[in-house]
């Protein structure tokens, strides 16, 4: 959402920050960004009150061309995310770590590879670039996020408020739902109707969370070369 339209969205959906869910995320990648050039996100959350997780997402992808070994796997998530503009398949390799350790890897006092499973290490390796070890990986971050679910009554369904604030002091108001793929137009017809009616702007231009995240801490990276 564009900022000058943030604080009039939170206002219309009534959304109480003190009911949010604060999230602290890092992610690694080469200071120009080889991996996520190739498609590959690697990241790490702390979250409060549950500890810490991990994800190693690629996207592109045609899920039919995944290996069975991973489609079956209770760990990888396959999904479509559709926004105004576009669409793409993913799919994330998802690990629980400790806050702690995410802390420490992040100061550089615990190696990175750890935050991550085996299946995980296994999955990076496969996709990675040429001399991209996950040890060697530069901290992107931290982030501080406050995430919010909430159900509107006229809606009914669950929606998601993220808010990210980047250390610039800019912040990205990210709303979303999830759904199966057969009934995503229907969904995404009565989510539009629904925030048309509380009056939120829906036209304006759209950024994602993590492409921004990883184009400013590369920048900062490379202003300290």
């Amino acid at each position: 959402m564009p900022a000058s339209d943030q604080r009039k969205a939170i206002a219309a959906l009534e959304l109480d920050p003190l009911e949010a869910q604060i999230r602290q995320v890092f992610f690694f990648d080469t200071p120009d960004l080889a991996l996520n050039a190739a498609g590959v996100v690697v990241r790490a959350r702390r979250i409060q009150g549950k500890g810490g997780d991990s994800v190693v997402k690629l996207r592109p992808v045609v899920p039919d061309e995944l290996p069975e070994s991973l489609r079956t796997s209770p760990n990888l998530v396959v999904e479509v995310d559709a926004m105004p503009g576009g669409y793409v398949c993913s799919a994330a390799l998802k690990g629980r770590t400790d806050a702690l350790a995410v802390r420490r890897a992040a100061a550089g006092d615990h190696p990175i590879r750890k935050l991550f499973s085996k299946e995980q290490r296994a999955f990076f390796a496969e996709h990675a670039v040429a001399g991209a070890g996950l040890d060697e990986l530069a901290v992107l971050g931290p982030l501080f996020v406050l995430k919010l679910n909430f159900r509107p009554t006229e809606l009914d369904r669950r929606l998601v408020a993220e808010l990210w604030f980047y250390p610039d002091g800019s912040r990205i108001l990210e709303l979303s739902t999830k759904c199966t793929a057969a009934d995503a137009f229907q969904v995404a017809a009565e989510s539009r109707a629904f925030l048309s009616g509380k009056g939120v702007d829906l036209s304006g231009e759209q950024q994602t969370k993590t492409k921004t995240a990883l184009e400013f801490f590369s920048k900062e990276l490379e202003a300290k070369v």
